[in-house]
């Protein structure tokens, strides 16, 4: 792992009087991210008029002079991997992929290879300088879709507070158990799972959390959705369905057992035997460019496994309707 040194400076103006001291570095120094400043402000490589910070919500007074010494590490440990890579948009600034099934966004313990990161890193090797090899957001390993990559920096700074401020539009494609009568939206707190903490649910003491959902076609047993995403938690779109009783078809974990509709087709029995991941897929992006400031939108199609199991459903809703 390579290991690059940091080191600037900046004078606050009486314009800044009030700001929280990591708010007010992110606005100085756009070209590191908020969370990359907060770490080295809690690991005291930050200073202010000499003397060393460690709050990152110290109110500054505007008057003082700060200092920043730290290290930046890339990320060596990950070793780029020729993967295959679906790249529906790139630029000099940022890469906008098609994530398949199967595919882990991010190294952990148990998965230090075969992951989008790897992947990254081998076709742009630059990516090895910016926080988390670019990635903004991430997608869960059996849900595909639309995710964006920043190249550089100050992409990675700009994409990731527009995210925070939630002004990405994201839509995703799922397929539920049971019909719902109408769209709606969940408006329920996620955090950590009171005794599975591998889990994530619905907990008075989580973080806000919205998630918009349409319908666009109802089977005998289930329907399929269109479902917009205000926040961003873990596991949003797949404990909100769960938690107003229309889990995700195929959900591993939130989906309870495995259940089939009591009017089904040998075919439709087959299918669903078959799908055996979450039904869900991020299939609409759009945000504003982070150099140009143009809006851009993308569009990826249904995954084939996807595509397969709604025409099994709705053969089965017209082969039952047509008895």
């Amino acid at each position: 792992m390579s290991v690059k040194k940091i080191q600037f400076s900046h004078e606050f103006a009486l314009t800044d009087n009030g700001q929280r001291l990591d708010a007010a570095l992110a606005a100085a120094f756009p070209d590191y991210s908020r969370a990359r400043l907060q770490q080295w402000i809690k690991s005291g490589c930050v200073t202010l008029d000499g003397e060393v910070m460690d709050r990152t919500r110290y109110k500054l007074a505007g008057t003082e002079r700060v200092e920043v010494d730290a290290e930046l590490q890339d990320e060596g440990e990950w070793q780029p991997e020729p993967i295959d890579l679906e790249i529906v948009y790139e630029d000099e600034h940022l890469l906008i992929i098609n994530k398949p099934a199967d595919l882990v966004v991010h190294p952990a313990v148990g998965n230090r290879a075969g992951t989008l990161v790897n992947a990254l890193l081998h076709y742009a090797p630059e990516l090895a300088t910016v926080p988390r090899a670019g990635i903004v957001h991430r997608i869960d390993k059996d849900t595909t879709g639309l995710l964006v990559v920043a190249r550089t920096l100050s992409a990675h700074h700009h994409l990731v507070a527009k995210l925070q401020a939630r002004e990405f539009t994201r839509e995703y494609d799922c397929v539920v158990h049971r019909q719902m009568v109408a769209g709606g939206t969940v408006d329920a707190p996620i955090g950590r799972h009171g005794t599975k903490r591998t889990q994530m649910a619905v907990v008075p003491s989580g973080k806000p959390a919205v998630t918009h959902y349409r319908v666009v076609e109802k089977y005998l047993d289930h329907s399929h959705l269109k479902v917009r995403l205000e926040t961003g938690r873990t596991h949003q779109i797949r404990v909100h369905m769960a938690y107003i009783k229309h889990p995700l078809v195929g959900d591993p974990v939130y989906g309870g057992r495995f259940h089939l509709p009591g009017q089904r087709t040998e075919a439709l029995t087959r299918c669903l035997h078959r799908f055996r991941r979450q039904a869900l897929h991020a299939s609409l992006l759009g945000l504003e460019h982070p150099v140009t400031g143009e809006s851009m939108e993308w569009q990826a199609p249904l995954p084939e496994d996807l595509e397969t199991l709604i025409s099994s459903l709705r053969r089965n809703r017209q082969h039952h309707d047509s008895q």
